[in-house]
Parts: C-alpha cells; structure tokens; sequence
C-alpha cells in the first residue's frame, strides 16, 4: 500500500458540525442497537478500519452478540438472526453506500418504508449518510484503528 501523507488536523467547525450531525441522526432514530448495526456495516462495505473498531466496540459494549457481529457482512444470508426491521435497515444502509451502483432501488426503499415511519425513515438515511462522511474522513487520512481521529 502506498502510504500518503495525512492531511492536517481537521477544522475544528467542521468536526463539531460533524459530530453534532451525526448525535442528531442517531439520537432522532431511537434505536442505538440499529444504528451500530448500521454503521458497523457501512463502514464494511468502505473498509474503514478505524470506525469498524471503534463501533463494533460501542455495539460490544451495549451488549449486541458476537454472533450477530460475525455475521453482519452476510447478513442476506442469515435467517433468524436479523428482523425484519434491521434487515430493511441493512439493506438501505447497503444501497445508499453503494450509490456508485446506480440509484436505490424502489423495492428497498418501499421495504424500509414499511419498518419505518416518515421520520424514523429521514433519521435512518441521516444516520447512513453521516456514517458514509465519517468513513471517507478516515480513509482519505489513512487513521487507523487506535489512532488519533482528529489529526
């Protein structure tokens, strides 16, 4: 891997903004469980090693299952282990991060839609969006797991 040099430390506005955005997305979904799950998996699909560790910690911490974390990559895949619910919430996480594919698709949107009132719906794709930023901030700068997020 070529190693880049990192960019210098973030504005100090943008990083409040930033993190203000992303309390305000999690906090107006009212799920925390999901919201890990959600970000846990969005960060996946950007292989962003500093905000995998640093949620798959928070979702430890709150008591989500290894079983589940192990299996959130083939989450598809898996019957019984993720409602109905969190696999909306999964496959919408995939779809918008995944843009570079095209658009999201009708039926997983219609799907989520039916999990999720108006406003839930909102927060959750705020919660996507803010979790897809946080993971390009990362990756750019080459943070790593541990390492200094703000510098």
């Amino acid at each position: 891997m070529t190693t880049y040099p990192r960019t210098t430390e973030l504005p100090a506005e943008f990083r409040t903004a930033m993190q203000t955005l992303s309390a305000a997305a999690k906090r107006g979904l009212g799920d925390a469980a999901l919201a890990e799950l959600v970000m846990i998996r969005a960060s996946q699909l950007n292989r962003c090693a500093f905000c995998l560790d640093m949620h798959l910690t928070v979702a430890r911490k709150a008591g989500e299952s290894e079983d589940r974390l192990d299996l959130l990559a083939a989450w598809a895949e898996t019957t019984g282990m993720y409602t109905d619910r969190e696999r909306a919430a999964l496959a919408l996480t995939e779809a918008v991060t995944l843009l570079t594919e095209g658009f999201v698709p009708d039926e997983v949107y219609a799907q989520a839609a039916t999990h999720f009132k108006d406003r839930e719906l909102a927060h959750l794709i705020a919660v996507i969006t803010a979790i897809n930023s946080w993971n390009r901030l990362m990756v750019a700068r080459r943070i790593l797991p541990g390492g200094p997020a703000w510098t």
